[in-house]
């Protein structure tokens, strides 16, 4: 038997912060039919011909201001120490791979180098905690389609989620416990957001799921894989186990990208209604990341902290992702092994 095969797939950064990579990066991104899920033909136009030449060079300004001069992109850094850290922890037995859904490394060869070593097996982990279409969704699609050219294929597996992995929440607990969260006023779990539409084709209907119901607040069989239920899954086993009582948290979701609704309550807009309701010092989790990116360093930690202070609120402070965390990658460590150790429980009692 060859080693067993892992895929760590994160969601992407530009190979440089030039103007010039970062709209490569956008380009490959923003065609995704699973992000923007509109016909392909309004898809290139808006894409290459509106959002790409005019976002480009913005965003390149702000990957610059978090850009390391000798480890480059924060999230290509912590993703790669990820998988060197899995790496050791799992042993010879096992191969891990590191690969991104946009840019480099690509899935493709990521893939190719486990096929180049023998693996017996390939255990793919999508780096997003809660499901959504245009992320874990698109992840898989491209490996599906990877491997769908293979003449032989072999076993293959997913981790669809891991919302509610025990140690995955520890760990993110920890992070924020360090922070000391009893000397905030209150504590914001920010979630990346999606357009209210990929709800509805997950099998919910946008009444289910826009908050006004507030039945996302409670996961049950009905919403179990709608993405925002998730979200507020994972804050409530969070909070819970800093003790954290109902009113000394809040969810809300970021990144927002056009003009068609997303899921709400907005990031920008509860981090404003939070300073201007007398809260002066707000803690805030990012508990979509499990690595500190543009969307926690600059959108959090930079936008949000002046958009508070303007509002008047005096510190709004980020919880530090999972990053290199000793307990994450023991999370990781479980989720990798955790389909072989499965089979070979049953087959030892076949």
């Amino acid at each position: 038997m060859g080693k067993k095969g892992i895929l760590l797939v994160n969601l992407g950064t530009p190979d440089s912060p030039s103007t010039s990579d970062v709209r490569k990066y956008l380009k490959e991104f923003l065609m995704d039919g699973r992000v923007i899920d509109i016909h392909p033909i309004p898809r290139t136009l808006l894409v290459k011909g509106i959002i790409v030449p005019f976002r480009g060079p913005k965003s390149a300004k702000l990957y610059q201001k978090i850009w390391h001069d000798r480890l480059g992109s924060p999230l290509m850094h912590y993703s790669k120490l990820q998988q060197k850290l899995l790496q050791q922890r799992l042993g010879p037995g096992y191969q891990v791979e590191l690969a991104m859904r946009y840019q480099n490394p690509s899935i493709e060869l990521a893939l190719n180098n486990l096929r180049s070593s023998g693996v017996s097996s390939i255990r793919v982990i999508a780096l997003f905690p809660q499901y959504a279409s245009a992320s874990t969704g698109s992840v898989y699609q491209k490996v599906m389609a990877i491997l769908g050219k293979w003449p032989v294929i072999p076993d293959v597996s997913f981790v669809n989620h891991f919302y509610d992995n025990e140690l995955m929440i520890e760990a993110f607990a920890d992070n924020g416990a360090a922070c000391k969260p009893q000397g905030y006023d209150h504590v914001l779990f920010s979630f990346h957001g999606v357009p209210q539409r990929h709800l509805a084709k997950s099998g919910c209907t946008l009444n289910h799921c826009n908050g006004e119901s507030h039945c996302c607040e409670h996961l049950t069989g009905k919403n179990e894989f709608c993405y925002a239920a998730q979200c507020y899954q994972t804050a409530r086993l969070i909070a819970e186990r800093l003790g954290l009582l109902k009113t000394e948290y809040s969810v809300s979701f970021q990144s927002r990208l056009g003009n068609d609704p997303w899921i709400q309550p907005y990031t920008s807009q509860t981090i404003t209604d939070l300073a201007r309701a007398g809260k002066k010092r707000v803690l805030v989790f990012c508990p979509a990341f499990v690595s500190d990116c543009l969307e926690t360093i600059y959108e959090i930690q930079v936008e949000g902290q002046e958009t508070f202070l303007n509002a008047g609120g005096e510190l709004l402070q980020l919880v530090p992702s999972l990053n290199d965390s000793p307990v994450w990658i023991e999370a990781l460590s479980g989720l990798a092994s955790q389909g072989q150790l499965k089979a070979e429980y049953e087959t030892e009692t076949i």
